[in-house]
């Protein structure tokens, strides 16, 4: 039976501004779900990562709005309850899906960490967006106030930036293989995983950083020898100059032509596209057979070779 590893965004689970709650996201997780559900339904063997950037953003901010009555909550702490709480809405709208289709198919949230190195230069470059997209005034605020980095991110806001170090090593890899090869849709990597470093005595200590989830889950399909690769994103193909005159959305590309876009620049937008097709690039170099980029109300489409994006060596 064929394994994928299905890459869900965070910004995906948040439709807009006016649907940001925790019943909004819950329903944009059912929507995505019910194309999961059909993967499975046709054979396939699944393990699900997913984003978290906004979800932690809100955390962080609900945390330093009661910092005058409760404990703040540390960055690796969110990471570890987003993780929870996304898996819950995943986890049970498959069961539910499951239920509905007639398939009996056990479902497991695996709450993750993933090891980076403390050397890594990410962690004093701080580079990957997190939480909600703010006007320039607002977050230059927060900078002077509250000593955010921040960056505008890919023409869309400004936003918070942390430490985004490489991701070396699924602490709890060896689960999660016994999950998958005992039949078990499992959700984990959340967020990339919660980030940890091993320190001198040899014990696992969380950090303030984000690990970008697409070289995460590109990590996790290596270590569990996924035939795939599904990054769910936005769009439901990939672009060429994207937002130019001259944008082209392309259905195949090769791992040659993906290393050649990413050296020339221009193509991919970072904090955005970029990052997805750097992680194609780790997952197809360290050996794995295809990736596939698209929207997740094209998943099962995209699969079956109708359209989005697929990525060969």
């Amino acid at each position: 039976m064929s394994k994928v590893v299905i890459a869900i965004g965070g910004n995906s689970l948040i439709a807009d501004k006016q649907h940001q709650s925790v019943a909004d996201q819950y329903a944009a997780a059912a929507i995505t779900d019910q194309h999961i559900a059909e993967l499975v339904k046709a054979g396939w063997d699944v393990a699900i990562s997913h984003g978290n950037g906004p979800q932690v953003g809100f955390i962080m901010r609900r945390s330093e709005l009661s910092r005058h009555e409760l404990h703040e909550i540390p960055m690796d702490v969110a990471g570890a309850d987003t993780q929870g709480a996304i898996g819950y809405a995943l986890q049970q709208n498959l069961i539910n899906d499951f239920r509905a289709m007639g398939i009996t198919k056990p479902v497991a949230t695996v709450v993750t960490q993933v090891e980076v190195s403390a050397e890594d230069p990410a962690m004093i470059n701080p580079s990957k967006p997190i939480g909600t997209f703010l006007e320039e005034d607002e977050a230059k605020r927060r900078r002077d106030e509250e000593g955010w980095s921040i960056k505008e991110d890919a023409g869309r806001g400004w936003r918070r930036v942390v430490a985004s170090p490489q991701p070396q090593r699924i602490v709890e890899i060896d689960v999660i293989r016994q999950l998958i090869d005992s039949g078990v849709v499992v959700i984990c990597v959340g967020g990339g995983g919660i980030p940890v470093v091993t320190t001198e005595n040899g014990d696992l200590q969380g950090v303030a950083a984000v690990i970008d989830k697409d070289l995460a889950s590109a990590l996790l399909a290596l270590e569990i020898d996924a035939d795939m690769l599904l990054i769910s994103t936005a769009v439901e193909k990939v672009a060429l100059n994207y937002g130019k005159p001259n944008e082209e959305w392309v259905d195949k590309l090769t791992l040659a032509e993906v290393k050649q876009y990413l050296e020339e620049g221009g193509h991919f937008a970072e904090g955005s596209m970029a990052p997805k097709m750097r992680a194609v690039v780790q997952f197809l170099e360290g050996g794995g057979k295809e990736a596939l980029i698209t929207n997740p109300e094209n998943i099962e489409r995209a699969v079956a070779g109708e359209t989005g994006t697929r990525i060969v060596r």
